[in-house]
């Protein structure tokens, strides 16, 4: 199995009874989508009605094979969270199932030194084993200095033999008892390396599907994307990029919508205390994302002009998007959901700019434009926007 190079080291450091348990990749079942053929999209060049409506069909055709791709994306997303959070947990446990046990050894072998001790004294009484017990030499002490010597040393060697058998006992118990938490933290390790092994595996066949959904997904846009630019006399960047921009036009309708929903329904509901949630970050571990912010703003510094947006503009967006992610095409919001450059929510909603959503971070930063064009006219109208609210959000 392959495992990422993090997620490797613990799970497989982590395993130490029966062998690594090979994923089984599934077959991903064939796209339901019904694609256009070039015969469709000639036939209906010669009638406007015809045309209008193979240009309706080929854009079902583009939005559920984005659609396909999207749940696909998404289920490796959530797959690939919940593996690098069991390996955390995987790597708690041995942390502390470690420790316990190096604390039991230590114990064992402070009671084994208070025993020894305790033999140490109980030759001192009984110095060779035979009828010369100490008390006998008491008894038949002529000597009164003697004597008292005598039972002087008696008291000493008695308190102490109390006390050394007192810690005896006590390290004794204290060993049993780490003994007995390493025992169960060693249990709970085992299955947390269990768990974090199928749930790695989960994740690797989740992403294989993905991956397979994503390729096909953008085989037919290419080709969805060219029978536009035919049917419409344009060319396919040029139909690319509008219908992005109706997508995300769509998509902030109905988050607006969804919003005054939400307003409505509290405005008619007994108010409650509110509190803020928090907003942990993480970086799921998903093969296929190159990390690289200062690529990322370039990139996006070459894109802005299709806006027709300037430097002044892009400084406000660097601002925007370092604050957000800071320009990590992996960055996840642990809280909401919220993923990538532009912290799309949902993450799928970025896959109207393509089905690379989740590894590219130039699909993202093109959804992510189109979105700032479309609700707040500028990276500075969506940074205004960012700095006004706490917490903050665009």
């Amino acid at each position: 199995m392959r495992l990422t190079p993090s997620r490797g080291r613990y799970v497989a450091a982590a395993l130490v009874v029966g062998a690594l348990v090979a994923p089984v990749v599934t077959a991903v079942p064939a796209n339901a989508t019904e694609y256009p053929s070039w015969q469709d999209v000639q036939r209906a060049q010669g009638n406007e009605q015809a045309k209008k409506g193979e240009v309706a069909r080929v854009q079902a055709a583009l939005e559920s094979a984005q659609a396909t791709a999207a749940a696909k994306s998404q289920a490796a997303l959530d797959a690939s969270e919940r593996a690098d959070r069991a390996e955390a947990e995987l790597a708690s446990a041995t942390q502390t199932a470690t420790s316990l046990q190096a604390q039991a050894d230590q114990a064992a072998k402070t009671a084994e030194r208070a025993q020894q001790r305790a033999g140490q004294l109980a030759a001192n009484l009984y110095r060779d084993g035979s009828s010369n017990e100490m008390t006998t030499r008491i008894a038949t002490a002529k000597d009164p200095d003697q004597l008292l010597y005598q039972l002087g040393a008696l008291d000493q060697l008695s308190t102490t033999w109390t006390g050394v058998m007192d810690d005896a006992s006590v390290a004794a118990k204290t060993a049993s008892s780490l003994h007995d938490q390493a025992t169960r933290a060693e249990a709970e390790r085992a299955e947390l390396a269990t768990a974090a092994e199928t749930k790695a595996s989960a994740a690797e066949d989740a992403e294989a599907a993905a991956n397979a959904a994503v390729a096909d997904t953008k085989a037919h846009s290419d080709e969805l994307y060219a029978q536009l630019a035919a049917l419409k006399d344009t060319t396919a960047k040029t139909e690319e990029r509008y219908q992005l921009g109706v997508q995300v036009a769509a998509q902030k309708a109905e988050q607006q919508r969804r919003r005054e929903e939400a307003a409505a329904a509290a405005a008619m509901s007994t108010p409650t205390p509110t509190t803020s949630v928090g907003s942990g970050s993480s970086y799921p571990s998903t093969d296929g994302v190159v990390v690289d912010p200062a690529g990322a703003q370039a990139y996006a510094r070459s894109a802005i002009g299709a806006y027709g947006w300037g430097s002044d503009q892009f400084s406000c967006l660097v601002s925007l998007w370092t604050q957000e992610s800071g320009w990590r095409a992996n960055a996840l919001n642990t809280s909401s959901g919220a993923y990538g450059i532009p912290q799309s929510l949902p993450a799928s909603k970025m896959a109207v700019a393509g089905a690379d959503w989740r590894t590219n971070a130039a699909t993202q930063i093109n959804w992510g434009l189109a979105y700032i064009h479309d609700a707040y006219g500028s990276p500075c109208g969506a940074w205004n926007h960012e700095m006004s609210v706490n917490p903050h959000w665009y």
